[in-house]
């Protein structure tokens, strides 16, 4: 089905932070498949991993244990601090569990329409309640009628939530993302999850993160909300978490940790020996290699060169970051920049209209660091708006 604007690229093979396609050029991948690729492509562990794994066994069903998914559980509340998981196959299934488990916890505290707190600007997935949790007027058009049940709030505006707050006694929880992806990296103040905390707690909300994107060392923590001392009721998880292979988690903990009951939510793939085999063997190389902290060092890095480099720009409006989750915002639309990039050797995209995502790989050198800075810098240059 036509659901994607592609772009006239197939793409044969990978190696580190490096694509070939099927003409044998070479691309420097700062995209990761949207945060997903974190170790690269083809990391030896993993592809050792997956290939023992599938000699062995890929699939039987949650009806019995399954050591593999009992074991990566325990190490994502580890590493965490959260309780249990349970698991998906994608970030739009975790975050559905988060907003199947908020509406559980409301009807058990007897509200019999229980609403959850969303934030404009949002993305959380294109089934039909997180599409309709997604802040997003393009991604819901069309599929009407939405799924009730969402308020929404300005990102990033805490006066905003204490107002709603005062004037919502249906509400039962927050779901936020720790940084906005899809939105255009957009960043809160360092305070805002502790403020966002103080709310929940005053009226016994949960409060959910969508670290979909922004988690698996992404940010230079296992987890975004670790810049903050917030520890969250619940976490949606994906992307970064298998390298490439379809899984999802919904991690819960204190009051959220024993909502769900036999039989109020399940899957028949998720936690699947395969999959959660990449999952223990992402955490063991993102833990080995210290790509958490890695990522905060080259992040900081990238983000110098990019403000020192494109400093002279009269149309790049600001460039932020978080470890190697980076946006430039232009001061006008910059959507053929995509395809630009890819003339010039570089995976890149663009969100919000006006700003270039950079989600490189964790695992990638000084060196291909700079190239991304020095790529991306002539073609922000090159492709200045032309004054009249």
């Amino acid at each position: 089905m036509h659901t994607y604007t592609r772009l006239p690229v197939t793409f044969t093979h990978g190696e580190g932070a490096w694509l070939w396609d099927t003409g044998g050029n070479k691309y420097l991948d700062a995209l990761s498949g949207i945060a997903v690729c974190g170790l690269g492509h083809a990391h030896p562990a993993l592809s050792e991993a997956l290939c023992d794994q599938a000699r062995k066994l890929i699939h039987t069903t949650n009806l019995y244990g399954i050591a593999n998914q009992e074991a990566l559980a325990q190490e994502l509340t580890r590493v965490s601090g959260m309780e249990n998981v349970f698991f998906g196959n994608s970030g739009a299934e975790a975050v559905e569990a988060t907003i199947k488990l908020a509406r559980l916890y409301g009807h058990k505290k007897g509200i019999s329409h229980p609403a959850i707190i969303v934030a404009e600007n949002s993305f959380h997935g294109r089934t039909l309640a997180t599409l309709s949790a997604t802040g997003n007027r393009k991604v819901q058009a069309g599929f009407e009628p939405l799924v009730q049940g969402f308020i929404r709030t300005p990102y990033n505006d805490i006066e905003a939530l204490q107002i709603i707050a005062k004037n919502s006694p249906d509400a039962v929880a927050v779901l936020i993302e720790p940084i906005q992806g899809e939105g255009g990296i957009n960043i809160p103040a360092q305070d805002y999850l502790d403020k966002v905390r103080e709310i929940c707690d005053k009226h016994d909300w949960l409060l959910m993160l969508d670290e979909i994107q922004t988690g698996m060392c992404r940010t230079g923590q296992w987890f975004a909300y670790q810049h903050s001392n917030v520890s969250p009721d619940v976490i949606a998880i994906a992307k970064g978490l298998g390298n490439g292979v379809p899984i999802g988690a919904c991690l819960a903990r204190g009051k959220a940790a024993q909502v769900f009951q036999p039989g109020q939510h399940g899957s028949t793939f998720g936690g699947n020996p395969l999959a959660c085999r990449a999952g223990l063997t992402v955490i063991k190389t993102l833990e080995e290699q210290q790509l958490a902290s890695r990522a905060t060092v080259l992040g900081n890095k990238l983000l110098g060169q990019l403000k020192a480099m494109l400093a002279d720009c009269g149309h790049v409006r600001d460039i932020r970051g978080k470890g190697l989750m980076l946006g430039i915002e232009l001061d006008h639309p910059c959507q053929d920049l995509a395809a630009i990039a890819l003339q010039n050797g570089i995976l890149i995209s663009i969100q919000a209209d006006k700003v270039i995502r950079l989600l490189p790989p964790l695992i990638i050198s000084d060196d291909e660091a700079g190239q991304i800075a020095q790529k991306v810098t002539a073609i922000v240059k090159a492709h200045a708006p032309k004054e009249n």
